[in-house]
């Protein structure tokens, strides 16, 4: 199963490259983050023994356990929605929080922050889709939230944005969200709003990560080509 997690990787790295090849890019702008919620230790090991050092979790919890665990440090990424009484579990751990959606969320990671005398990098959730299931500020709502968190938080940078497109049979129909957000990052980006850097664009999934790649994003999050259906407790 290992042999298999290392080959999935490698197949997904390459068509990162290819395609960033294809529209002009250079594929050392695109981080491919294995996404290993749910997945035992066992399998990000696996991944390690070929150098991968980026894994993304969607709970806190589960993002403390491994980072604790894990053989050899590498950066864990906080990609799932964050609960603010959870914001203590990886304040220190995580190497990017991609979903601050809120000035609740971040006043609590400043908080934190300052209790530790650290700096936090984070992303800005945008639900561009405007989907109800959704976590993540509407399009209308990101620079006004960007402008007060760099305003009043000194121990937090805003690097740039992420968003979790829809599900879709067809990853073309997404191709307007990734344009679309990478036309707001670079709207953000012109502004020069001190303590905003603008520089990572995340999103882009199992099933979308070459389109979003196409349109503009410098990370992607894939799980379910990397390490195969995801198992729940239970199942």
């Amino acid at each position: 199963m290992g042999e298999v997690i290392q080959d999935n990787y490698r197949a997904v790295r390459e068509k990162i490259n290819e395609t960033c090849k294809k529209v002009g890019r250079k594929p050392e702008e695109v981080t491919l983050i294995a996404v290993s919620k749910t997945k035992p230790l066992s399998d990000i090991e696996k991944l390690i023994d070929i150098d991968v050092i980026e894994f993304g979790e969607n709970k806190p919890q589960e993002l403390r356990e491994k980072f604790d665990e894990v053989s050899t440090p590498v950066r864990f990424h906080q990609i799932g929605h964050l609960q603010t009484n959870k914001v203590k579990y990886i304040i220190n751990k995580a190497v990017l929080i991609h979903s601050v959606d809120s000035i609740k969320l971040a006043s609590v990671i400043e908080k934190e922050a300052e209790k530790r005398d650290i700096h936090v990098n984070v992303l800005i959730e945008v639900n561009y889709a405007g989907e109800d299931t959704k976590f993540g500020v509407s399009k209308e709502e990101v620079v006004p939230l960007i402008k007060e968190i760099a305003e009043k938080y000194r121990h937090i940078h805003i690097r740039g944005l992420m968003t979790i497109a829809p599900f879709v049979d067809d990853p073309e129909e997404n191709r307007p969200i990734f344009k679309g957000m990478h036309e707001l990052l670079l709207d953000i980006k012109s502004q020069n709003i001190d303590n905003v850097d603008m520089s990572i664009l995340s999103m882009g999934m199992t099933n979308d990560y070459i389109v979003a790649v196409e349109e503009g994003a410098t990370m992607v999050r894939v799980g379910t080509a990397i390490f195969g259906e995801r198992q729940y407790k239970g199942e």
